[in-house]
């Protein structure tokens, strides 16, 4: 019987290591433009046909997915990874919002909230995806501001709404009608039975169309003037965070209750840093600094650089558990070291990407069960310094690096509904950009903010952010993530890009809240530990874990605990590896499509090719040529 598992569990990994795809890779020599939205892509299209290079298509692509409330909007932020072929290095573009003036822990406590809230004014940073455009366009794109925003611009002025944004309008238009300025541009339909648009009806943005009519206004008043290229766009960019549209902005936010100020929008700006980087078997992997969850992702990749995975085969049970724990061990430290670097500049970030740190972590895994008393370790010591939160530790009941814990936290246990409700929280939205051009741009791009239902700003028709509720309240929980004026939030959010022999090997992103590195992390593995290419991978089935703190979704401390040991599995998962995971400990759950939407390109070196990924998990659509 022993021997007749072990064939069908073979025959199991076989089958999905060569799975036929439900999409087709794309393949293209010239360029690639892939992201949430038919439509988007298309935009991207355009401007490549038009001469422009990947900055200006991704531009373009974010720009009309914005509009297109694509799980995001134009009030939300913006996190780039951008491989430029004249220097040949990964630089990271960080147009992520702050805190409003007044938004401190005592403001959210004394209105009874835990965390700050998951909806409206006051959930609100100040907006990063326009400057994010303005940025990356004026110092690495070849285009106007005009040429790039058209696509936008004109979807603003009315384009066919897809069922996907006009159901979820629907769904939402009762919270959506709190707020007079989204009533009165998602809900054209006001006392029918049906108060949003139709899928397929032309939707109209009147306020936003003017507002991006405001920034080419400005671009081409400096151009008049004798402004250069990059000079206009940034011209186009004071009008929006110095200028009317600012002035706006302000007032539509504050009479809803809103807190961001004029001085709020003008002192912020986009930020050019040094992305965080990895070697695993060769590979650079880059990711964003740690006010995103990205460095978890590398963290994870050092960890499990001390097994060989391949021999275990794809999610066997064994293989399972070992990334679910390198995970575990990877978010705890995520969960309590991680925030904005420029708020405080101590983070550990060199002591928890260090391979002897990773070794050290990887020696707590247990090849039998679950460990669901992990915690943060104390990466302090391999950076050659005393950890300062040894006595936070200590009174949240950890014992630094030990096998065996005191602390192991109580988990409420939920019915299937609201264990749903959770499992949107996990998986909240957000969407992807990915362009790579012949002359050697690339772009990786995790945007958000601003979804259904947002806040709209006044008369801007902007959608503003909900990314204040991934701050924190109380330093025990994250002593780095704790909010404050002028003050990034720790966020998910989180592209992706690898390098190999110094070029470019993978591109790659998704969405869906703290899932996302879980995904990219086996998204990874799949390519190069189990040799699928791009499209497979993309689509294969993942395993996602709950062990984590939430970093979206509800204002009490029990909609955000951790909860050991669950675990989402594909439906297809043998009862065998079902039966075995029970027995370690893990809790399972089931879905059909557990990949994420993964969005991705790879670079063939060896025919001079890009090869697209796109999963079969949404909407997201790539288009090459």
């Amino acid at each position: 019987m022993k021997h007749f598992t072990l064939i069908i569990l073979t025959l199991f990994i076989m089958h999905a290591h060569a799975q036929q795809t439900q999409k087709p890779v794309l393949h293209a020599k010239n360029w690639m433009a892939i992201t949430g939205k038919p439509l988007a892509a298309t935009a991207g299209a355009m401007i490549f046909q038009q001469g422009g290079n990947a900055v200006d298509a991704a531009c373009a692509m974010l720009a009309a997915t914005c509009t297109m409330w694509d799980v995001l909007h134009w009030g939300g932020e913006t996190q780039a990874l951008i491989y430029n072929p004249k220097t040949k290095k990964v630089i990271a573009i960080n147009a992520m919002g702050i805190a409003p003036t007044g938004a401190t822990p005592e403001f959210f406590k004394s209105k009874g909230y835990n965390f700050p809230p998951e909806f409206g004014p006051l959930a609100a940073t100040t907006p990063g995806t326009p400057g994010g455009i303005c940025y990356m366009l004026a110092n690495y794109g070849t285009m106007t501001l005009e040429q790039v925003l058209a696509p936008a611009i004109q979807m603003a002025a009315g384009y066919p709404i897809e069922a996907q944004t006009a159901n979820s309008i629907e769904r939402n238009k009762e919270r959506i009608k709190e707020w007079p300025y989204s009533k009165k541009v998602f809900l054209p339909h006001l006392g029918e039975k049906r108060e949003a648009p139709e899928a397929g009806e032309i939707f109209v943005q009147k306020d936003l169309l003017q507002t991006l009519s405001k920034m080419v206004e400005a671009e081409k008043n400096a151009r008049k003037a004798g402004k250069n290229r990059k000079d206009a766009i940034m011209a186009a960019y004071d009008r929006f965070y110095k200028g009317d549209i600012a002035r706006e902005f302000v007032r539509g936010s504050q009479e809803q209750g809103g807190l961001i100020t004029m001085e709020d929008l003008a002192k912020w700006k986009p930020i050019e840093e040094e992305p965080l980087k990895v070697n695993y078997k060769g590979i650079e992997v880059y990711k964003m600094q740690q006010w995103t969850q990205g460095p978890m992702l590398l963290q994870s990749l050092n960890i499990l650089e001390n097994f060989d995975l391949k021999s275990m085969g794809y999610n066997s049970t064994k293989y399972i558990n070992t990334v679910y724990q390198s995970m575990s061990l990877a978010f705890a430290d995520r969960d309590f070291y991680y925030g904005d670097p420029y708020f405080n500049k101590h983070q550990p970030m060199k002591g928890l990407l260090d391979k002897d740190y990773a070794k050290q972590r990887a020696a707590l895994i247990d090849s039998t069960k679950n460990n669901i008393n992990i915690g943060p370790g104390d990466p302090y010591p391999f950076e050659g310094k005393t950890n300062p939160f040894l006595n936070l530790l200590k009174n949240r009941g950890y014992e630094m690096d030990t096998a065996t814990r005191n602390f192991a936290p109580t988990h409420d246990i939920r019915n299937e509904s609201s264990m749903t409700e959770y499992q949107e929280r996990l998986w909240l939205g957000t969407t992807t950009v990915e362009a790579a051009d012949k002359d050697g741009w690339v772009v990786s791009i995790t945007p958000s903010g601003g979804w259904i239902p947002a806040t709209i700003a006044g008369n801007t028709g902007i959608g503003m952010s909900q990314r204040m509720q991934s701050f924190v309240l109380d330093s025990s929980l994250n002593p780095f993530n704790v909010v404050a004026p002028g003050k990034r939030p720790r966020v998910t959010l989180t592209p992706s890009m690898a390098l190999k022999d110094g070029k470019p090997y993978l591109s790659f992103a998704v969405q869906g809240g703290d899932t996302q590195d879980q995904n990219l992390l086996q998204f990874f593995l799949n390519m190069v530990e189990f040799g699928m290419n791009v499209q497979q991978a993309s689509e294969a089935a993942n395993i996602n874990s709950n062990q984590l703190w939430l970093s979206l979704g509800g204002t009490k401390i029990d909609d955000r605990k951790p909860k050991p040991g669950h675990i989402l599995l594909q439906r297809n998962t043998p009862e065998a590896i079902r039966e075995e995971l029970k027995k370690m400990g893990y809790t399972l759950s089931f879905t059909d499509r557990t990949s994420g939407p993964i969005n991705a390109i790879y670079f063939d070196w060896k025919h001079g090719t890009l090869w697209g990924g796109s999963s079969n998990h949404g909407e997201d659509y790539g288009i090459g040529w």
